[in-house]
């Protein structure tokens, strides 16, 4: 970006033309932030929309220009946080659905977007904790502050988590080394 600061400066004067420049910086970016947390494209729409009236609204809380990025990713996480503890008033960790979605994949070897898909998977407790920790790199006391769980839940779900995406991934390969073998 050209002069960022110059730019933000500008929004804090509420700006549009600045505004919409900041927002199309920030789109794409904390978009896929509220996709790793939400299924829904409405969800993701008004997170998206609640995310950016308040980088918006509290622009003047922002103490580094460059620290931008990282703010407005911390506001994005925290509103699809509030979303899905609205929707879930408790985290379960024995939610898991018994059969995963299978893919037809020429290779056995998992990519990024598979794992994700196995992600999806697990039960939105340990889920969502395994992003947060795993994926935005939180530490296990923000998480608990952020979910309101104590900081050992928060590693006993990561763990369940880790548990239960092995098993995940060891019946992801068995089912395309099957289906490699019949193909073969």
């Amino acid at each position: 970006m050209a002069d960022l600061k110059k730019l933000i400066a500008a929004c804090k004067k509420h700006k549009q033309s600045a505004q919409k420049q900041l927002y199309d910086e920030l789109a794409d970016q904390l978009y896929w932030v509220c996709k790793r947390y939400l299924k829904h494209e409405e969800d993701i729409d008004e997170v998206l929309a609640d995310s950016f009236y308040t980088i918006f609204t509290k622009l003047d809380q922002l103490k580094h220009h460059d620290a931008i990025y990282t703010w407005s990713k911390r506001i994005t996480i925290n509103n699809c946080l509030k979303l899905v503890k609205k929707n879930f008033t408790h985290l379960y960790i024995d939610d898991m659905k018994t059969h995963p979605a299978t893919q037809d994949v020429a290779e056995a070897r998992l990519e990024e977007h598979q794992l994700l898909k196995l992600v999806e998977q697990l039960p939105k407790g340990c889920q969502t904790i395994f992003k947060l920790y795993v994926i935005e790199g939180f530490a296990h006391k923000d998480i608990a502050k952020l979910l309101e769980i104590s900081t050992g839940t928060s590693k006993s779900q990561l763990n369940v988590a880790k548990t239960k995406l092995k098993a995940l991934v060891n019946l992801y390969y068995y089912q395309n080394e099957k289906n490699n073998e019949q193909a073969g």
